[in-house]
């Protein structure tokens, strides 16, 4: 059998890429750590292959610089779903042949088994992950947060608030918090006058934000008392309650939900073995796996024919998942769209009116 090589970190890992057959370039923290027990080990133990797990921000602008200067280190890499439709387009990622991937235990082909859209020409789902948000349970007493628009109420909920220093989620988040109905956010954000009201909203907290930009900031950000209450990823305030004891509670209200995504950047040093490590992570197992480790909901519906339990081995896992009937009652799906045609310009309006 090959070395194993399991790493977590991002300096460690790119001192030992060129020894592994794989390298997957996640986001560290809860979430790269319910990938490498659900995928990493599991495919190591299957294959005998090694393998490593590298941390990045956001792996999206790092493969794009590999690519582009012709130094690709990583072989999988975890993104968001439009920046894995936008790479794709630009050339920067291997497409994927859904045929390839595992059918369902009942035969049922990859391209029927996984929900709609969520296997792309060069990305396939790991999971369903959404940004929501929580606060501490000891800061409240009588009434507490409820709704988008309660994150936004600094006279009912005083306090200081986590946000993501991004306009992605963000400025979805700030119109439902200002009571556009989740059936009209894009189309209100598509015009000038809608960007514009997505900005008031956050003037109206702008001074009492603590931006945080890599996902294990935010509920650190909670555990440390710096806020009150911080947009933040839903399985990361799950990790942070469920294996740290911390009195997090997330409010469902308003979140904002989408795929993350397994790609092969173009020019990959392992791309049959990159293949194969996402038909395995990818499978109806896999995604099972995945989802007793973290509560991002599973793409396949094969996936979830059966209970999933957390790992703790008695904590039902359907209720904590975006994809829970209850939590999407006014759930925004991210349009990968929108964000594909409006990245750049209103990331661009997000820095300058950070620096106002």
């Amino acid at each position: 059998m090959k070395k194993i090589l399991i790493l977590s970190t991002a300096l460690t890992g790119f001192a030992f890429a060129a020894n592994a057959d794989i390298t997957v370039m996640s986001w560290g923290g809860a979430y790269g750590e319910a990938q490498t027990e659900a995928f990493v080990k599991p495919f190591i133990a299957a294959t005998g292959k090694a393998t490593i797990m590298v941390d990045s921000d956001n792996p999206a602008p790092a493969i794009k610089a590999m690519v582009e200067a012709g130094n690709v280190t990583v072989d999988v890499a975890s993104v968001e779903y439009a920046d894995g439709i936008r790479l794709c387009d630009e050339g920067v990622l291997e497409p994927i042949d859904v045929a390839s991937l595992p059918a369902a235990p009942d035969g049922t082909p990859a391209a029927d088994d996984f929900l709609a859209g969520a296997v792309t020409e060069c990305a396939v789902s790991t999971d369903i992950w959404a940004n929501v948000y929580g606060y501490d349970t000891t800061k409240f007493t009588g009434d507490v947060p409820k709704t988008a628009a309660d994150f936004f109420d600094l006279a009912k909920f005083p306090g200081k608030r986590g946000l993501h220093k991004s306009a992605k989620a963000v400025l979805e988040f700030a119109l439902i918090g200002d009571g556009v109905p989740v059936a009209d956010v894009y189309s209100v954000l598509s015009t000038p006058e809608g960007v514009d009201r997505a900005f008031a909203k956050l003037d109206s907290i702008k001074a009492d934000v603590v931006w945080w930009e890599a996902g294990s900031q935010a509920p650190q950000l909670l555990a440390d008392g710096e806020v009150v209450m911080t947009t933040a990823y839903n399985g990361r305030l799950f990790a942070a309650a469920m294996n740290e004891g911390k009195p997090f509670q997330i409010v469902w209200d308003g979140q904002v939900y989408e795929n993350e995504m397994f790609v092969v950047p173009k020019g990959a040093p392992n791309k049959a073995d990159a293949m194969e490590f996402i038909a395995f992570a990818t499978s109806t197992e896999g995604l099972r796996a995945s989802a007793q480790q973290i509560s991002y909901g599973p793409a396949r519906k094969s996936s979830m024919a059966e209970e999933i339990l957390y790992k703790d081995g008695k904590t039902v896992m359907a209720p904590h998942l975006p994809t829970a009937p209850a939590n999407l009652t006014n759930a925004l799906l991210s349009s990968a769209e929108f964000w594909v045609d409006h990245d750049a310009e209103l990331n661009e309006r997000f820095q300058a009116w950070l620096a106002q």
